[in-house]
Order: structure tokens, then C-alpha cells, then sequence
């Protein structure tokens, strides 16, 4: 991703590294396939919860008609393992991350016009009462609880989702400075999501994911960041799309007074290396040193933590992991990283694995 540099409200964290290991993760491991899921979950491997997934079980819910935990998905389709990267992991279900996006508009909604309204919540009553019927039969199915759930969560979003998702009622002027009518047809539809990230933050939902050019392709750098071939044709591409609406996300949450007690991370699966990659013009993958941010809620502004060599090879002061990164947004979340736990296979799974600690100097 290319850094917003419209605002100056945000702490750098520029040494980041995966960590995984200790060292850096093998290239094996280091692919694209295996580098967005622990920047999302701290573990390599599939199966674990996602950080939104982890704060709704720890948080809860701050609205009764929309979901605890949204991922907003790039018009050019979903990042590298889909799925596993917004999903539960071995929580109960109810928190895995529903996906929704300015370009796909929840089907069926509306009622059909046939059906009556008493008709419809009649339906509805006599499913509930038998869903409840078979859970008490089948009381360790978390899958069928979390079914019911939803269901009855899609029943309160035909009131509420059509009104969260209709940005026709954001006055000209939000248009233009997200840029949703821009030429760019993909420039556009990242702006159009990036103003209904905000919406869905005004209305309660407690965690969002917001994605941009994040898919995964067999091209490299022609759907993503990953710019292996030819990084500045890829990047002059790729930036503008970025720019202007993440700006204006940012400035438009922090003029309504939503970065009093909304949080804002800023990360990418990894960096890359300050050299060429043999004969192409783009560049390899670098998990030793790459820059994320925080601003919101409890950051501390305008100052940098860490840094690295001077080549910009590998970082060698203030190192820090994404299990630093991650227990540093549970403090923030008022949460305790190491207490922030949940049984499963014998063992007290945690966010941060074994590891962590929260990076005091970005507190405000």
C-alpha cells in the first residue's frame, strides 16, 4: 500500500518485522499466501482467529442491527487465503467477520411483495422457535447457534443496512472529497468503500477491514502491491486509487470527532527490499523491516518509533513484531493481551501467541 501523506496525525512504526520465528519467516513461508493471514491473526498457519474476530469476543457488540465485525472487500477481490483472514479460528462463530462492500449490495433484503409483513413475521417466529428446539438437542453445535444469530441479525439489517449502505444521502461535497465519482471506475469504488467504512463506524460496528488492491493475482503487481516486476508502473497505478480516499477517510472521521474513540491501524503483509529483484525492475519481498501506523483513539502523534539499517535492509533499532503491534491495539482496546484468552485443544489460546509486549512510547 502507498502511505496517505495528507495528515500528520499518526505514530510511525517503521521497524516492523514479522517476527515469526524469532528471525525472519523462510521464503517458503514468506509468499504472499503465507504473509497477509499473520499480519491478520500473528500465526502462518489457517485456523486462528482474526484480530477483529478477537475483539468482538472480548468486546462485544455496540449495535443490535448490523454485524460486530465488517470486511470491506476491494472491488478487485478478496487478498490472498480469502476468508481466514477476517474468520473466527476456533472462537464461537457469531464472530467471524462478515463481508460487505459498496459493490456487493446484500441480496434479498426487501420482502417480495406477496408476502405480507405478518406472514413474514410469522415465519420468521416459527423458525426461531425451531432452531431453538434443535440447539437444545445439539447444545455443543456452535455453528448452529451462530446460524440462528444470523438469521436473526438478517432481520434487523433489512431495517438497518439499506440505510447504512445508501450513500446517496452523503451531500456533494463527502462525494467530492472521496472521490466516488472519479473517471477511475476503481478508484472510484475504493472511495465509495472507504465512505462506507465511516458510515459503518458511525452506526456501531465495532471492528472494519478495509481492503485495497489486495488480490491476489498471477500477475504480480497488476491487482495488488506486489511489485516484483515493475514497481513504479505498478505503483503510479495502484496510488491514486489509494491517496485521495484514504485522506479523506481520515480527515473526515477526524473533523466529526470519531478519532476521539475510534482506533485507526495502517498494515501491509510485508515490505520490500531496497534493491531490484535480477532483472526486472521491481523488488522482492522484505519481512525484516517495513513501516505501519497507528492514529485515533490513545496515539500519540507526530513522532517515529524505531528505524532501520541504513540501506533500509533490515531493522535494527526499537525492533518490533506483529504480536508487539497487535498487544499495542488491544491496550489501546483497553485489553490485556496476555489475559485476553480463550480454551481450545488444552490450551489457552491467545492473540499474540507466547509473545508481545505493548510499545509504551506511542501512548498518548
Amino acid at each position: 500500500m502507498s502511505d496517505p501523506l495528507v495528515l500528520t496525525r499518526r505514530r510511525f512504526l517503521g521497524q516492523m518485522t514479522t517476527g515469526m520465528t524469532g528471525l525472519a519467516l523462510s521464503r517458503l513461508l514468506m509468499s504472499d499466501l503465507g504473509a497477509a493471514v499473520p499480519m491478520n491473526t500473528c500465526f502462518t498457519r489457517e485456523g486462528y482467529p482474526s484480530g477483529g474476530a478477537w475483539v468482538s469476543h472480548a468486546l462485544g457488540s455496540l449495535n443490535q442491527n448490523l454485524p460486530t465485525y465488517i470486511s470491506v472487500q476491494d472491488v478487485r477481490g478478496e487478498p490472498p487465503n480469502g476468508k481466514a483472514n477476517w474468520g473466527n479460528g476456533f472462537l464461537p462463530a457469531r464472530h467471524q467477520g462478515v463481508s460487505m462492500a459498496a459493490q456487493q449490495p446484500l441480496r434479498n433484503l426487501s420482502r417480495p411483495t406477496e408476502i405480507s409483513q405478518t406472514e413474514d413475521e410469522a415465519t420468521r417466529e416459527f423458525l426461531r422457535t425451531t432452531n431453538l428446539e434443535h440447539a437444545e438437542l445439539h447444545a455443543g453445535n456452535d455453528e448452529l447457534r451462530a446460524r440462528i444469530a444470523a438469521y436473526e441479525l438478517a432481520a434487523k439489517m433489512q431495517l438497518a443496512a439499506p440505510e447504512v449502505t445508501d450513500l446517496t444521502r452523503e451531500p456533494d461535497h463527502v462525494h467530492e472529497l472521496y472521490g466516488t465519482r472519479d473517471h477511475n471506475p476503481l478508484k472510484a469504488a475504493y472511495a465509495k468503500n472507504c465512505l462506507l467504512t465511516r458510515r459503518f463506524l458511525e452506526k456501531g460496528v465495532r471492528y472494519v477491514s478495509l481492503y485495497c488492491a489486495s488480490r491476489a493475482s498471477n500477475v504480480d503487481g497488476l491487482l495488488n502491491w506486489d511489485a516484483h516486476r515493475t514497481l513504479k508502473a505498478d505503483y503510479d497505478r495502484h496510488c491514486p486509487i489509494f491517496d485521495q480516499p484514504t485522506a479523506a477517510l481520515l480527515a473526515d472521521m477526524k473533523q466529526r470527532g470519531m478519532l476521539d474513540d475510534v482506533l485507526v491501524i495502517w498494515c501491509t503483509e510485508f515490505g520490500r527490499m531496497p534493491t531490484h529483484q535480477v532483472g526486472t525492475t521491481g523488488r522482492d519481498h522484505n519481512p525484516d523491516a517495513y513501516t505501519t501506523w497507528m492514529m485515533g483513539a490513545g496515539v500519540k502523534g507526530g513522532v517515529s518509533y524505531g528505524a532501520t539499517d541504513d540501506f533500509g535492509r533490515r531493522s535494527v533499532t526499537d525492533i518490533a513484531t506483529c504480536y508487539d503491534f497487535y498487544a499495542t491495539v488491544l491496550h489501546l482496546l483497553g485489553l490485556d493481551h496476555e489475559k485476553l484468552t480463550y480454551y481450545h485443544n488444552g490450551v489457552n489460546r491467545r492473540f499474540t501467541d507466547v509473545h508481545g509486549h505493548v510499545i509504551k512510547p506511542v501512548l498518548a
